[in-house]
């Protein structure tokens, strides 16, 4: 059998344990069992990285194909917030990227390998600027994760219920940190963007324009929410709505024509 296929398979059950771990006490009045879970999420991520690496980085080739992004991306995601656990709760959080990550893995293993950029010296700085936006792009997600946290943490403190929140942090702790979250993303898409205007050819191109005006727009709104929040007191659905907003055109920006692409058009 292949060596993905069998890393794959034991990402895909470790996670979907972690998964099922961290679900089944969610609302328990003594919290999820963190140790079981994290235990299983660390065999996870174990094998997904192995993974990750045969298939982006194969000798002087750089696999950069939808499926293998989007793993990575997942892979940094669940990676960043499983250390996050270690000192924060987040328990809202850890059965959606455990969730999402074990699906993945099973659908890795019936996704065939494809498209690939040569690790020459012209690629480089194409290569900087599709890991910065990577970074970027993984940052934001969370924010918007810590975000939807936000929403329900408040949401169940306006309706006094005090037992759903009982085992997650103070809601100005949790928002005190999307923000920060949420700047240090927007400056990394930021550069991103610098990187691509200045040193790349054909960034304005007719194929690549709509993926250019997108991830500015997502770029101004999530310039717009930070300046809402520090100088106006934006917060609540409002904020919710516009890094939804956001994220959405970014997720479209860097994924949308590339699953027309390899999927649709394959």
């Amino acid at each position: 059998m292949d060596f993905l296929v069998i890393g794959s398979s034991i990402a895909f059950i470790a996670y979907l344990l972690a998964t099922i771990a961290i679900l089944s006490r969610l609302f328990h009045p003594d919290g999820p069992n963190l140790k079981l879970a994290l235990g299983f999420a660390v065999v996870a991520i174990i094998s997904h990285f192995i993974n990750e690496f045969q298939l982006v980085y194969n000798q002087v080739v750089i696999n950069f194909s939808l499926p293998n992004v989007i793993s990575l991306v997942s892979l940094i995601i669940t990676f960043t917030i499983s250390v996050v656990a270690l000192r924060s709760k987040v328990n809202l959080l850890l059965p959606v990227i455990y969730g999402f990550a074990s699906i993945w893995q099973l659908v890795l293993i019936f996704i065939p390998k494809v498209e690939t950029i040569p690790l020459v010296t012209e690629k480089i700085i194409l290569v900087s600027h599709i890991s910065i936006a990577l970074i970027a792009y993984c940052i934001l997600i969370i924010a918007t994760l810590y975000a939807f946290q936000v929403t329900y943490i408040n949401m169940k403190l306006k309706k006094k219920n005090l037992t759903a929140v009982v085992h997650l942090p103070p809601l100005m702790h949790v928002e005190r940190q999307l923000f920060n979250i949420l700047a240090v993303g927007t400056v990394a898409l930021f550069a991103s963007e610098i990187i691509g205007l200045f040193f790349l050819e054909g960034f304005f191109a007719k194929a690549n324009i709509h993926k250019t005006v997108l991830s500015l727009v997502a770029l101004v709104l999530y310039t717009v929410i930070l300046f809402g929040h520090f100088k106006q007191g934006w917060r609540g659905h409002k904020v919710l709505v516009l890094i939804i907003s956001a994220s959405a055109l970014l997720t479209l920006s860097y994924f949308g024509s590339r699953f027309v692409r390899e999927f649709l058009l394959s």
